[in-house]
């Protein structure tokens, strides 16, 4: 996992990218990759190219056990610009089946019946792309903590039961996707420890609301973990990114988990901005349109804020934003064609 190419000169580039690049099967993003002709895929490499950071948490890129897909990946922006050394993957909560009904709909094995929503196992993951070397002995993952065990959590019912049922929620893990706390060395010597998660929607569900509970539970989790409900915590020089997949204003879901977090005095809000979502503003919307991460369909749920770089509050930080440019950018279309979310970057300072 060691790094051999030169890191960039301080400011340090920070970035998290939902490429939903995730295919409909185990294989076929590698198939699709090493065929050099899939639009999305390039359209993927050059704005990663173009943000040029030197660690970027992707989000919706399908796992596979040997990370082929991952390093065809980065192969692929190896060559469009940008080479990165370093390549780390876990296997993530989607698709792992449960053998139990976990979604209430009365079946079983079904994507919703996984431990997170997923045709497959690896279906949608994430990865980490580097050229700081990740400290291997350091790295903990907690995308098997079960969702009961989160302090006070918001567990779904009907009716006072337990939904969709008692020997469900004894099973059922909080990530839908993964906890990962991965320390990488910095230049000087130092650690920056990267907090990466990416949330369920909270929709998609019925009455009980498990979607939504759980998106707020899964965006709850990091503060929990933070105060040392799961062990000694990252406690300096940390960096939380990923799709929380909630807007802290607009839209549905429980706004008052994002904002809690907004809020926490351990991280801060650099608010990164594009030009690109103030144009395309939603006249109902109550947030600021150029802090949007993601084009969905208007007018309903319209552009949200739901991708986010949060660095902890002993960071300097020079400059953020997000890569939605304007029409006339020479890679608008490159950008719309990659995903309907945009990069969210951050530069913090190594002093």
């Amino acid at each position: 996992m060691a790094a051999s190419l030169p890191i960039h000169a301080d400011p340090l580039r920070v970035a998290t990218f939902n490429t939903e690049l995730g295919r409909d099967g185990p294989g076929l993003l590698l198939r699709d990759i090493l065929r050099g002709d899939d639009p999305q895929i390039a359209a993927a490499a050059k704005v990663i190219v173009h943000i040029d950071a030197d660690i970027i948490l992707l989000q919706g890129i399908d796992y596979d056990l040997d990370l082929l897909a991952l390093n065809a990946f980065a192969d692929t922006v190896a060559r469009a610009g940008a080479p990165y050394p370093v390549r780390f993957a876990l296997r993530p909560d989607r698709g792992i089946q449960t053998g139990l009904d976990m979604d209430g709909d009365g079946l079983t094995g079904g994507p919703g019946d996984a431990q997170g929503f997923g045709d497959f196992s690896g279906a949608g993951g994430m990865a980490i792309l580097s050229r700081l070397p990740v400290q291997m002995n350091g790295v903990k993952d907690y995308s098997d903590v079960l969702w009961r065990d989160l302090p006070d959590a918001m567990l779904p019912t009907i009716d006072g039961t337990a939904f969709p049922s008692a020997e469900a929620q004894a099973l059922q893990r909080l990530s839908s996707s993964g906890y990962w706390v991965v320390p990488f060395t910095l230049p000087d010597g130092q650690s920056l420890t990267i907090l990466a998660f990416h949330a369920a929607p909270p929709v998609f569900d019925g009455p009980e609301d498990r979607n939504g509970r759980r998106n707020h539970d899964e965006i709850k989790f990091w503060q929990h973990y933070l105060e040392g409900a799961f062990g000694l915590p990252a406690t300096a020089r940390f960096v939380l990114m990923g799709n929380a997949n909630l807007d802290p204003l607009d839209s549905d879901g429980r706004h008052i988990a994002m904002r809690g977090l907004l809020n926490d005095p351990r991280f801060q809000d650099p608010q990164p901005a594009g030009a690109g979502g103030r144009m395309l503003a939603n006249a109902d919307h109550a947030g600021d349109p150029a802090l949007d991460t993601a084009d969905w369909d208007d007018p309903d749920p319209g552009n949200l804020r739901v991708d986010y770089v949060l660095p902890s509050s002993d960071w300097t930080v020079f400059d953020a934003g997000v890569f939605w440019p304007l029409p006339s950018h020479a890679l608008a279309q490159s950008v719309a064609t990659a995903s309907r979310h945009r990069i969210v970057w951050v530069d913090l300072s190594l002093d």
